[in-house]
């Protein structure tokens, strides 16, 4: 009952934020700054407000705040754990945005300043998921239920390649009204139904709360988006699907449940092609892509 209260909490503070923050980045003139080497049909977006992620940000704070208290007290930390590493990331994302509004250039950060920063905070996260009892140096591999260990200093290293890559790779996705939200959200359900099948319930609250706020801001990112959550908003989802899949010990469901976040760090070309030969039905492909594999990456769930 509490995952589904943190859902629908979350949904609704996303919606009502929405109708503070979209005014509020308005007179900001918080708006959108398009690459003039991009496709033509992608100007209509000049001036869409960004920085929207706030809203669902804090949506999700709201909701983790209220129905996750319960697990605070009980020493259960692993939301705030992975909220924070998200929310670490999504502060690395409202300066780059801030820096694009602020001076008005299409580029914020540089790519070396956002890689450190980026780095640093997912080797933190990892430090910290392994001394509060949610991450063990091995790797859980679906479908035939075995672990395989690997020594503390490598699995680190490969937590803190595979946290930056996955930032990075949601954050190429956000690059249609709509795309990165509907991508995200199946992989949040399926995170919260592996926390309550491994009676993790602190974790369940969190990605069911951010599942929640993706849809209250999905209300208004649809096409035509009223709003983009710009790098402050897929930084930070980035930061709870790779935060997410460690805290619950399950890393290599990324490359299942993450296929689509794979294919857009592959080729955005790709992206922007399929979008225009599908005439805008690209959305709605890649959100069923994404749930199926999520379906599949269950199947491949044992309890434990």
């Amino acid at each position: 009952m509490r995952v589904l209260i943190a859902l629908l909490l979350s949904l609704a503070a996303t919606w009502a934020l929405g109708k503070v923050v979209i005014p509020w980045l308005h007179a900001l003139k918080a708006g959108q700054t398009i690459k003039e080497i991009g496709p033509k049909w992608h100007m209509n977006k000049q001036g869409t407000p960004t920085m929207g992620g706030i809203m669902f940000i804090l949506g999700t704070l709201i909701a983790v705040a209220v129905l996750g208290w319960h697990d605070f007290t009980r020493g259960d930390f692993g939301a705030l754990i992975v909220f924070g590493f998200a929310l670490v990331f999504g502060v690395i994302g409202f300066i780059d945005d801030y820096v694009k509004v602020r001076y008005h250039k299409n580029e914020g950060l540089t790519a070396s300043q956002k890689f450190l920063l980026q780095l640093a905070v997912s080797v933190l996260c990892t430090v910290l998921l392994r001394n509060f009892g949610y991450l063990q140096s091995h790797l859980y591999v679906p479908f035939v239920n075995v672990t395989i260990p690997v020594p503390w200093g490598l699995y680190m290293a490969f937590a803190a390649f595979v946290m930056v890559g996955t930032d990075n790779a949601v954050n190429l996705t956000d690059g249609v009204d709509g795309l990165a939200t509907g991508v995200t959200m199946p992989v949040m359900a399926f995170y919260t139904a592996v926390a309550l099948l491994w009676g993790k319930a602190d974790l369940a609250v969190l990605s069911a709360a951010l599942l929640g706020g993706l849809g209250g801001f999905l209300i208004y990112n649809f096409h035509p988006a009223k709003v983009f959550m710009g790098d402050t908003g897929s930084l930070f989802l980035g930061g709870m699907v790779c935060g997410l899949a460690f805290a619950l010990d399950l890393p290599v469901v990324l490359i299942l449940v993450g296929i689509i976040y794979i294919a857009e760090t592959l080729s955005v070309i790709l992206q922007v092609g399929y979008f225009k030969l599908t005439h805008g039905k690209r959305f709605t492909i890649f959100t069923l892509v994404t749930a199926l594999m999520c379906l599949l990456s269950w199947l491949g769930i044992q309890a434990r």
